[in-house]
């Protein structure tokens, strides 16, 4: 980490250097935030990964499971945290982001709970970012949503709607579950076009073809993940359809920078 090692966050105790990082791509400002999770059963052995110039991966920021947070990457830098990913037109993610990194266990470990402490410091770190960078709501987002059906951290059991009602990310009331017309493998024609048209038009990576392939199931378990957990199975039922409306509807304006 070049200069003073001081951490750019207050929430951040103290800085541990990750040497993997580079410039961001034409300069690009960050304006987004992506959350992981580690996928690892310890801790210590995540964040050594993080900084092992051998894994080639990295992140700005490592939460533990007691709340203690850690600065890996400097803000301005480009970390290595999303990988082949793409959201709203762009397929560099990481010039696009700031990576946070929570410390847990993941599908991998049985997708233990998050403690409060740990998400107390992930809402404290994402506002103060998503503040000094003036990051929109639902520009807070989930690995799953920028590389869907590649990854799927930081999984369905992170507390989306308890960081919202902190202020931080965009959400809704998932739809219930119910039973009636959906759309899965295979179906095709206009109206499946007119569901990946809403799945674009809210920033995820899909063609828009009118057939129902492998790929817009991805992205509906994607969605789901984030935004349905109850039931993910990459079909687009009316829970699913209607809660990515009321996403769409409820964005909030977008501000003059």
């Amino acid at each position: 980490m070049h200069g003073p090692l001081n951490p750019e966050s207050p929430v951040a105790a103290k800085v541990f250097p990750s040497p993997n990082h580079g410039e961001r791509k034409e300069g690009r400002r960050p304006d987004m935030v992506i959350l992981h999770y580690t996928g690892m059963a310890s801790e210590s052995e995540a964040l050594q990964w993080l900084c092992n110039p051998v894994s080639q991966v990295s992140a700005h920021y490592f939460v533990f499971e007691d709340g203690r947070v850690l600065q890996l990457v400097p803000e301005a830098r480009r970390a290595w945290h999303a990988g082949r990913s793409w959201w709203n037109g762009e397929d560099d993610t990481n010039s696009a982001s700031i990576g946070i990194e929570i410390a847990n266990a993941g599908h991998p470990g049985g997708l233990p709970p998050f403690p409060d402490a740990q998400i107390e410091s992930v809402i404290a770190l994402t506002k103060d970012i998503a503040t000094r960078w003036r990051v929109p709501a639902e520009r807070v987002l989930a690995h799953s949503d920028v590389a869907p059906g590649r990854k799927v951290d930081p999984g369905e059991k992170f507390p989306w709607e308890v960081l919202h009602e902190a202020g931080v990310g965009h959400w809704v009331k998932p739809a219930s579950i119910q039973d009636g017309r959906f759309f899965s493998r295979g179906d095709r024609g206009m109206p499946v076009e007119a569901l990946q048209a809403m799945f674009a038009m809210y920033g995820y990576g899909i063609k828009i073809s009118g057939v129902f392939d492998e790929d817009t199931e991805k992205v509906v378990a994607a969605f789901q993940r984030h935004f349905r957990p109850e039931r993910i199975d990459g079909v687009a039922d009316a829970s699913t359809i209607i809660t990515l409306r009321d996403l769409i509807a409820k964005r909030p304006a977008p501000t003059a920078s």
